[in-house]
């Protein structure tokens, strides 16, 4: 039997100003906006916290000085704490002094990232903790405005139901003294349901991308070890239910190869939706971040991997304490031009 069916007057009007509005809408970036590069130009950057450890804190204007003076393109920037806004980050006068330096050195801030204790409860069920984790995001997203740096960045969250030997619960990773008596053993709170974490974990992530977009920023999520998003895979996941493109990845290699991930093969995997790079080497067990250069991470065949997508944007160079940080640094500047350049 045929039946006709016959559209309300009403939602007929509402679906074509819907259909309308998808048609001349003009879709978001999958990329940042950056300034001053050319398609598929790669620049050199360096984060503030190799210098000074990211819980030292603010003030900045030393490593500014240090990373100008060995000539890099970009620099990170970080708040680690939420009272650093208070103290920090919100007074007029410590911004228009942070602008001059950089203009000073020509540094564009490349990302302004957010660090772990500052925003630790966006996976965090109780939706008063995540909300206060959501509104220091949004702090953050107003200073990277200030700065002109297109990218507002954290590192994933992990469940707060896991706990283990370390605060920063990525660096736990390893037992290696003890066996066979004592295990790598992480403690999972009873009543742990992963699907509610994960599903309430994408909710926020929408939520920080429209509070990033209202600032005109994009938005980069790095991996980390037991995060909600460890490696590339996960990331597509997460960016599969988010469906913002906004929402890119900033992908650190050294923690990709710790998780057994090979690091070009990663890149290859998230392609456009790579938004900046953290240059790490690795020692050969996998374990040891060692100095960039000195380790068995294939550096040419990510810069190559990196070539063959068409990244456009930072390498940024992420390193653990080296006897000697500045001359490890310019080495790797070195290291990577010739790479880049080849």
């Amino acid at each position: 039997m045929n039946r006709s069916f016959t559209l309300p007057r009403r939602r007929f009007l509402q679906s074509a100003a819907f259909l309308a509005a998808a048609v001349t809408t003009p879709p978001l970036q999958a990329r940042p906006r950056l300034e001053g590069f050319k398609p598929g130009q790669m620049k050199l950057g360096c984060v503030c916290w190799n210098f000074r450890g990211i819980m030292n804190g603010p003030p900045w204007n030393e490593t500014i000085d240090l990373i100008g003076n060995m000539g890099f393109d970009g620099i990170e920037l970080i708040a680690a704490r939420p009272n650093d806004f208070e103290t920090y980050w919100k007074k007029d006068s410590v911004l228009t002094g942070l602008k001059k330096q950089l203009d000073k050195y020509k540094l564009t801030v490349s990302q302004f990232a957010l660090f772990q204790t500052a925003v630790e409860d966006l996976s965090n069920l109780d939706s008063s903790k995540r909300n206060r984790s959501l509104d220091c995001f949004e702090e953050g997203c107003k200073i990277a405005q200030k700065l002109g740096a297109p990218i507002i960045n954290i590192v994933a969250p992990w469940a707060r139901d896991l706990t283990g030997p370390s605060d920063y619960l990525p660096r736990y990773f390893a037992q290696l003294q003890g066996a066979p008596e004592k295990k790598f053993h992480l403690n999972i709170a009873e009543g742990f349901n992963y699907e509610k974490v994960w599903s309430t974990f994408v909710r926020t992530m929408k939520d920080a991308c429209e509070r990033a977009s209202h600032y005109g920023l994009n938005f980069s999520l790095e991996n980390h070890t037991h995060t909600l998003v460890h490696d590339s895979t996960a990331f597509l996941k997460l960016f599969g239910e988010v469906n913002n493109p906004i929402l890119g990845m900033n992908m650190d290699i050294g923690w990709i190869q710790l998780q057994r991930e090979y690091p070009p093969y990663a890149i290859h995997k998230v392609k456009d939706h790579l938004f900046n790079l953290h240059i790490r080497d690795i020692d050969g067990p996998g374990l040891v971040f060692v100095g960039i250069g000195d380790g068995v991470m294939d550096l040419q065949a990510v810069v190559d991997a990196l070539k063959t997508v068409g990244y456009t944007g930072y390498l940024s160079f992420e390193q653990d304490g080296v006897p000697d940080m500045i001359q490890c640094m310019k080495n790797a500047k070195v290291l990577l031009e010739k790479m880049i350049g080849s």
